[in-house]
């Protein structure tokens, strides 16, 4: 496969952006955790108790450890530990926005001098050389990182069931999926471990865990936040990176934190609580592909239109006028395009040839898909630039749509699995994520809010989008629906 065309393969993928490029450069004692915070906290009251000298850096990453440590055997959410790293790290004081509060980084994004696996079996012994731009930024903010959070292989499924790691099971019941790609992540904070984690978004990847796991989570807009992107003009972005939350709050001191300076858009500012504005919001149940939603999931939208109509917004039914079979096909030609550079990276480092033995399944299959049909690449890439300006057209009408996060609530573990013959898992995995490509293919703000429950007990999310830019709106929005209806109150059956 090493002899593949590339052109036009994006940076992408999940976090293809923040892999490539990289590839190819190729302890103190442990105080007392007696006084340190518990997992009622979110990370900016944590940041504010360490600023005031009442609870120290040390101790609330030692809670944290400790925590960790608890239910990890449960969630299988930590792809690497950097314990002994971390009590350094908040023993010499962190200095920062969010200083001394601990957290976790995705497997998909570098630390200096930390291994990443990139959620394969082919990047075992890889040593980050220097900082993704997001982890340098949540340093300089004082973050003191556990380690790394698991992730499938390379981001490029909905669930987080990787043979490098292992499955990584759902709290609120751990016979289900955490979701994709950042599924370590959203098991981590949702069993309060931490109040936040890194998380990155290429196709879902921070809404369709926070949907599974019942947290809040925001796609930001393209170019918005600090992250790698595509250095060929003639390639789409479609990852960018942020975090899944406890609190609306964090989200914002976190974007905040990591906003580009260089980029296209205004800072975002102290956005502290919702908004006077009253929204037209479009809500639009239908899957454009074939998928066919849960009744429960469809229940839960009706609900959540209803809670915005009562706060005052004038909600109204609204069709996607997409050709939704089209846009699928483009969109898994891209994918598949990050699946075979990835192969290729894997073989490069590894030294063996792309196959089973450092690939799984899955990858394999998309890899394969793309050879096939790379021809078409170019051609798919302008269709998809295309559909931005398709999506933006929609918000002439309306300011905010409303939408499910996914077609159903938590999968069984394995009925996802990246072991799957290729056709099962691809039906299973476009199903489930039927709504969240829409938005990284446009560049626009996304978030997923934790409003529902399923009858079995797991979490239902629903997805407000806007155009690029208006990530402010969304959140003002989400402080809003997070006062009306709270959900931090609410925790799984596993809690650390």
């Amino acid at each position: 496969m090493a002899g593949m065309n590339r052109r036009h393969v994006l940076a992408g993928g999940a976090a293809l952006s923040a892999f490539l490029p990289m590839v190819s450069a190729c302890a103190p004692s442990r105080a007392s955790s007696a006084t340190g915070p518990d997992e009622t906290m979110d990370g900016t009251r944590m940041a504010q108790l360490i600023a005031a000298g009442e609870i120290s850096a040390l101790d609330t990453v030692n809670a944290a450890i400790d925590r960790a440590i608890a239910v990890e055997p449960q969630i299988n959410a930590i792809a690497t530990e950097t314990y002994d790293a971390a009590r350094a790290e908040a023993l010499l004081g962190p200095t920062g926005t969010l200083a001394g509060v601990p957290s976790f980084t995705k497997d998909l994004n570098d630390r200096f001098g930390e291994p990443t696996l990139f959620g394969s079996r082919a990047f075992r012994g890889y040593i980050a050389p220097e900082d993704a731009p997001i982890s340098a930024a949540w340093r300089r903010a004082g973050i003191v990182s556990l380690g790394k959070s698991t992730t499938p292989e390379m981001g490029l499924t909905s669930t987080t069931e990787p043979l490098a790691t292992g499955a990584t099971r759902n709290p609120w019941n751990l016979d289900h999926i955490v979701g994709g790609s950042s599924g370590g992540a959203a098991a981590l904070v949702a069993a309060r471990v931490v109040p936040f984690a890194h998380a990155n978004d290429g196709g879902g990847s921070i809404r369709i865990p926070a949907s599974c796991c019942g947290l809040f989570g925001l796609k930001p807009s393209r170019q918005r936040l600090h992250g790698r992107v595509a250095e060929d003009p003639r390639a789409i972005d479609l990852a960018v990176d942020h975090a899944v939350t406890l609190t609306v709050r964090d989200s914002v001191a976190l974007f905040r934190l990591a906003e580009r300076r260089d980029g296209p858009y205004q800072p975002l500012g102290a956005i502290t609580g919702p908004s006077d504005r009253r929204l037209r919001i479009g809500v639009a149940p239908d899957p454009i592909t074939d998928a066919v939603l849960d009744p429960e999931v469809g229940d839960e939208l009706e609900r959540t239109a209803r809670l915005c109509e009562r706060l005052g917004h004038d909600v109204v039914d609204v069709r996607l006028p997409f050709d939704g079979e089209r846009f699928m096909d483009r969109f898994l030609l891209v994918w598949a395009g990050g699946a075979a550079a990835f192969a290729d990276a894997a073989s490069d480092f590894s030294g063996q040839p792309v196959g089973p033995d450092i690939l799984e399944p899955w990858t394999l299959g998309l890899a394969e898909m793309f050879m096939a049909r790379q021809d078409a690449l170019p051609a798919a890439i302008d269709g998809l630039k295309a559909f931005e300006t398709q999506y933006n057209a929609i918000f002439d009408e309306i300011d905010v749509l409303l939408t499910p996060t996914l077609t159903r609530p938590a999968d069984p573990i394995g009925y996802q699995s990246p072991t799957l013959p290729f056709e099962t898992a691809m039906e299973r995995v476009t199903t489930f994520a039927a709504y969240t490509g829409l938005m990284n293919v446009a560049g626009a703000a996304s978030m997923s809010v934790p409003l529902g429950m399923s009858r079995a007990g797991l979490p239902i999310g629903s997805m407000f989008s806007a155009k690029q830019g208006d990530d402010g709106l969304l959140f003002a929005l989400a402080y809003e629906l997070e006062r009306a209806r709270p959900w931090f109150d609410k925790t799984p059956q596993l809690l650390a």
